[in-house]
């Protein structure tokens, strides 16, 4: 039976005739396993000059996008950040619903919902006194939180990776996987919270009067919470 494996694929055509005539039943697991693999290169024979025009083609694709993306964020920063901010924030929605991430998912929509409402508030016309204070309350609660969680995160890992995980009777796997996680929602929310508190800056700054082209968003946030907090005090007085 090994000779019936040992099939010359060299013949092109007649070679993928005699693969398929080959009985699969009287074959072991790894006789079949040797047919397979026969079948596979003499069905890619002579595919490699696409082969390679592929990855040419993906490495000029990826050179052009990234040019064009800086560019893009050069000329135009404003439209930039908008679309990338929607899409990371909408994209992982579909990936949760489809993977079932149900935890992600609750999490998700309930700082959609927060971060709703403050840039709703961020963006009326007249400009609410309260508002830049909630503002810098809500996204520097969300800076602490996943500052916080991506070092518990990267802890995780670490410890793991030095089998202080063991000391716990922990799973090497569930360990990882807890502290990759926790990676994850630090990262993910932390980058979301920064881009969404630029937007509101930019927003509150517009309507008040502040912009300009050496005025940063941090600056602006801070200058805004800063009047915030002397408005009512004056008032009191």
């Amino acid at each position: 039976m090994a000779a019936v494996v040992e099939v010359e694929v060299g013949g092109g055509a007649a070679g993928e005739r005699e693969l398929d005539e080959v009985d699969m039943s009287d074959l072991s697991p790894e006789e079949q396993w040797r047919v397979e693999h026969a079948r596979m290169h003499a069905k890619h024979r002579g595919h490699e000059a696409m082969h390679a025009e592929m990855v040419l083609i993906l490495i000029a694709t990826l050179v052009v996008a990234q040019l064009l993306l800086v560019q893009w964020k050069q000329r135009h920063p404003r439209s930039y950040n908008m679309v990338t901010l929607f899409q990371m924030w909408v994209v992982p929605l579909y990936f949760t619903v489809k993977l079932h991430w149900w935890r992600f998912l609750v999490i998700w929509i309930l700082f959609s919902a927060v971060t709703a409402f403050v840039t709703f508030r961020a963006t009326r016309k007249p400009l609410v006194q309260t508002t830049p204070r909630l503002v810098y309350k809500w996204f520097l609660l969300i800076y602490k939180i996943s500052y916080a969680t991506g070092i518990v995160g990267y802890m995780a890992v670490m410890f793991t990776l030095f089998g202080l995980n063991l000391l716990f009777k922990i799973k090497p796997e569930d360990a990882m996987d807890f502290g990759i996680s926790l990676l994850f929602y630090g990262l993910y929310y932390g980058v979301l919270e920064r881009d969404f508190a630029e937007m509101c800056a930019d927003y509150m700054a517009s309507t008040i009067g502040w912009c300009s082209d050496s005025t940063s968003s941090a600056s602006v946030a801070g200058a805004l919470w800063e009047r915030s907090r002397r408005v009512p005090t004056a008032k009191r007085r």
